[in-house]
């Protein structure tokens, strides 16, 4: 989206601007707000949080950056802000898991194979400490740089290699095992 349209949409219609990041943004901030939580419920909720603090926000947006790196900040710190709080702390959700029917077109062995491959791929860097789990979602999952990833969480680019270097060494021994 071109900054000009994005002032414009700010001065005049915040509600269609809003509408656009959600269409454009929602999904992808959908997924990395799960890379924090691991429950879709309580993602879907963050995710609603977030693009309602970027409309309460969106005069305060000061072009330093692209639109979308302005709103995934806001969205990792959210996410932060959420981890630290006492209801995370003190409240379990429970998570009901959807049933899954193979399809008739591929192997079903395969296709159990892959989906339990899948889920314990997942399961393991939802095991992963916060700052592992985060760069690994942002740089394999997002595609972003190590310089991108620096700036949206604040850390210096040589603590973000460091990171997911030590983040792929714990998957492979997780995953070997």
């Amino acid at each position: 989206m071109e900054e000009s349209i994005i002032e414009d949409l700010i001065v005049h219609d915040r509600e269609k601007l809003i509408d656009q990041l959600m269409d454009e943004y929602g999904q992808s901030l959908l997924h990395l707000t799960y890379s924090y939580v691991g429950k879709r419920e309580i993602a879907e909720d963050l995710t609603q949080e977030i693009f309602v603090k970027c409309y309460q926000k969106l005069d305060q947006y000061q072009k330093k950056s692209s639109l979308k790196s302005w709103i995934w900040r806001i969205a990792i710190n959210h996410c932060k802000d959420y981890l630290r709080s006492w209801y995370y702390k003190h409240i379990i959700v429970s998570e009901e898991k959807v049933r899954y029917t193979p399809s008739k077109e591929k192997e079903v062995e395969v296709q159990v194979i892959q989906r339990y491959e899948d889920e314990e791929l997942a399961k393991t860097i939802l095991s992963l400490p916060d700052s592992y789990r985060e760069v690994i979602y942002l740089y394999y999952f997002e595609e972003l740089s190590i310089k991108e990833i620096s700036y949206l969480t604040s850390v210096n680019q040589n603590t973000i290699k460091t990171r997911l270097k030590r983040a792929k060494e714990i998957l492979k021994e997780s995953l070997e095992v």
